[in-house]
């Protein structure tokens, strides 16, 4: 487990990483509290809509670790193919959400001041949605081969681009002109590029290394896998966007606040953001784990192996949270010296404290299950607790009791005790059920 984890850890904090030094570079800029506001909104309803497009491709994880389990290599390469024609179907569509949801800022009542940099941000990172479902497409079909460690290596070089890119466009050296928030996206999308690149060649390298045949498999459309790869997901994407989603709707409602209240959700997200990228790596090694587990037959293993990755992620999460509670003005300090948003600041970050080991407990138990094939219950979970609990409660707090940022906060760490709290004892109900089959 913790040889297939710690390299995904890494690749998810490579990512994250990504988002912390856009934030931190902007947040340089003169007026730091409208850059930091645009950079956030405009990154997560981006990701809102892109990530629901990749995280179809999560159903890789099941498909392609249970072949590889089984030793059916073939498989592994026709599924590979499969979502490679979703992405073709995908990036389109995608891309058009995009573009209505950037010219859809004014009609939604977004702080005038943020508006125009969110909106031109969103257009510019939208010409990197194609590298970015490749990369998507090429990291799933590798990591569910037991391949990990190009997917962290890809990652953590891709922020040298992008902290380069940042550099030069952001605040216009080595004679280009200073672009503020538009370079940080373009820089973005020139670091999506490279992580597509990367990934293609390695999937390249390892094909002709091991003579697995990846390109002698028919290209041909398998109307029956692409079918199956959308019945696991589907649920699997809507699960992944009903969580980002109620987190891209809270960041649009605390952008009809002041810019420090946008800029201080933005720092503790951002904050919070980072710890998950510890357990969500967990999660991926969980799926593969427990699918190639079950790929070979061995359901007790798969279980035991489910426990172990709740257990590294619940342990890690314990210490994030104590962490936000003894140093959270230290944090804030990062991102920016303003001190009304860290006054704002520390208050979220003890609010997602009280949340952390229920996110790891979520996020972990949702990777075991999707490698035992089961997508839908935490789609269902996330859709209720987060939707229909958590959501109408902080927004009651929010705008009605006048709890500002911080009532929204409140509601959605009460959606997210209730999911990790359910999906804890689907998980124990699961591993029961493989133990029976042993």
């Amino acid at each position: 487990m913790l040889a297939l984890a710690v390299p995904l850890v890494l690749a998810e904090l490579g990512w994250m990483a990504m988002s912390i030094v856009d934030t931190l570079m902007v947040g340089r800029l003169p007026n730091s509290a409208v850059a930091i506001g645009a950079v956030s909104l405009g990154s997560i309803l981006f990701h809102t809509g892109t990530i629901f497009g990749g995280a179809i491709l999560l159903s890789l994880d099941t498909v392609v670790s249970q072949a590889y389990g089984a030793r059916r290599l073939d498989e592994c390469h026709r599924t590979l193919w499969s979502a490679l024609h979703l992405c073709a179907v995908l990036v389109p569509l995608l891309m058009l959400v995009n573009v209505a949801v950037a010219s859809s800022l004014g009609p939604f009542g977004v702080n005038p001041d943020i508006r125009p940099s969110a909106s031109s941000y969103i257009r510019i990172l939208n010409w990197g949605t194609l590298p970015l479902m490749l990369y998507f497409a090429f990291r799933r079909y590798l990591q569910g081969m037991g391949i990990v460690r190009p997917v962290m290596f890809t990652l953590i070089s891709a922020n040298l681009i992008n902290l380069f890119g940042n550099w030069v466009l952001i605040y216009g050296h080595l004679g280009f002109r200073a672009m503020g928030t538009d370079g940080s996206a373009w820089a973005t999308g020139l670091a999506r590029i490279y992580m597509a690149g990367v990934l293609i060649a390695c999937a390249l390298y390892y094909d002709r290394a091991r003579h697995s045949g990846m390109l002698r498999v028919s290209p041909a459309p398998d109307w029956k896998r692409l079918a199956g790869l959308l019945r696991l997901g589907l649920p699997a994407a809507t699960h992944v966007v009903l969580e980002i989603g109620v987190f891209g709707l809270a960041t649009a409602l605390i952008a009809k606040l002041d810019a420090a209240s946008l800029a201080a959700h933005q720092i503790a997200l951002n904050a919070a953001s980072v710890t998950f990228m510890v357990p969500l790596g967990i999660s991926s090694a969980a799926a593969v784990r427990v699918g190639h587990l079950i790929g070979e037959r061995k359901p007790l293993a798969a279980g035991r192996a489910g426990w172990s990755a709740l257990g590294c992620g619940v342990a890690f999460m314990t210490c994030a949270a104590i962490a936000f509670l003894a140093v959270p003005t230290e944090i804030t300090r990062f991102y920016t010296p303003d001190p009304t948003v860290i006054h704002l600041s520390v208050t979220l970050l003890a609010i997602a404290a009280a949340f952390q080991m229920f996110d790891g407990c979520q996020i972990v138990a949702a990777g075991a299950l999707r490698g035992t094939g089961n997508t839908r219950t935490p789609m269902l979970c996330n859709l209720f607790f987060y939707w229909f609990v958590g959501l109408p409660a902080g927004y009651a707090l929010c705008f009605h009791a006048k709890w500002g940022a911080a009532g929204l906060w409140i509601g959605l760490c009460i959606g997210l005790i209730l999911i990790g709290s359910v999906l804890l004892v689907v998980w124990r109900q699961t591993a029961l059920e493989l133990s029976r089959h042993a």
